[in-house]
């Protein structure tokens, strides 16, 4: 699986940045704090596997690597600029940004390359249950505002598409054994405490800014559904996936989700779709697929 570089860009109506979703504005700002994570984050998973890169024999793991970075690189953009929405519509979202930022770059003076590595390997298959859990069931973003929905859906289209990548360069420059089992899989209980917290407190901190918006009994109960509820619920259907992550012969293909891929195409001619029929929006897109540089 190649990762492709891919230059898109979303009409994201401003004043629909706090209530995008179909469900309201609390489960709005559920997306909307993990938008929050995803400058500071990718920018972490783009240095720690580009450390390795050299270091890599294969020239197959080495184009990967090269589309891994570049699709990143395109999510933080995007989502800088969507991040900007959120500030422009009252919320903390520079102030949280900023926080991040401060952790991850401690992380980058305290913790040996591997280390970082390995949080990277755990992120990234949070973002691929997450995003395979929004392209497999249509109820998760069905009906919401079309550029916004289009944005997610191609986010999750990418991180699908590239990912193994991380763990494909863990397997090639780290000694196999016990000590990398153990390292893997301890970082990703570590990992997993420290991710949701900081979801659960970006979460309650843009519920909170937004409180001039109500419905906080109807939300709270849609949001906890969305989340929680035994049968649609998002930890409920990732739970197995997340536990598959122990077994020593894990790999992120184990969940072999890649037809959803074939709808990049039809995305990629919808947003331009979109776009086109809205020239005077505030954004542009564009269509370019290119190989990353």
């Amino acid at each position: 699986m190649m990762p492709v570089r891919r230059d898109l860009r979303f009409n994201l109506p401003p004043e629909r940045a706090c209530d995008w979703h179909a469900q309201g504005s609390h489960v709005t700002h559920f997306f909307n704090a993990l938008s929050l994570l995803f400058p500071a984050g990718e920018r972490f998973f783009m240095d720690s596997v580009r450390h390795y890169r050299d270091d890599i024999d294969d020239p197959v793991l080495k184009k990967q690597v090269l589309g891994f970075i570049g699709q990143e690189a395109m999510h933080t953009r995007e989502h800088v600029e969507y991040n900007d929405l959120l500030q422009q519509a009252g919320l903390p979202a520079h102030k949280l940004d900023k926080r991040l930022w401060a952790i991850l770059n401690f992380g980058r003076k305290v913790l040996p390359h591997s280390y970082q590595l390995a949080v990277t390997v755990c992120l990234e298959h949070y973002t691929a249950m997450l995003a395979g859990l929004l392209l497999e069931d249509a109820t998760r973003i069905d009906g919401s505002v079309q550029g916004y929905a289009q944005m997610w859906t191609w986010h999750a289209l990418e991180e699908t598409e590239h990912k193994s990548v991380s763990y494909d360069v863990w397997n090639a420059v780290l000694k196999p054994g016990l000590g990398r089992y153990l390292l893997r899989t301890g970082v990703m209980l570590a990992t997993t405490i420290t991710f949701w917290l900081i979801v659960f407190d970006y979460h309650v901190r843009l519920i909170i800014a937004d409180r001039k918006r109500g419905g906080h009994v109807r939300g709270m109960w849609r949001v906890l559904k969305y989340l929680y509820g035994p049968r649609h619920g998002v930890f409920p259907r990732i739970a197995g996936e997340w536990l598959s992550f122990f077994r020593p012969g894990f790999h992120p293909w184990d969940h072999d989700n890649r037809a959803q891929l074939a709808r990049i195409d039809g995305l990629v001619a919808a947003v331009d779709a979109a776009n086109a029929a809205a020239p005077n929006t505030r954004r542009s897109a564009r269509r370019g697929m290119q190989a990353a540089a």
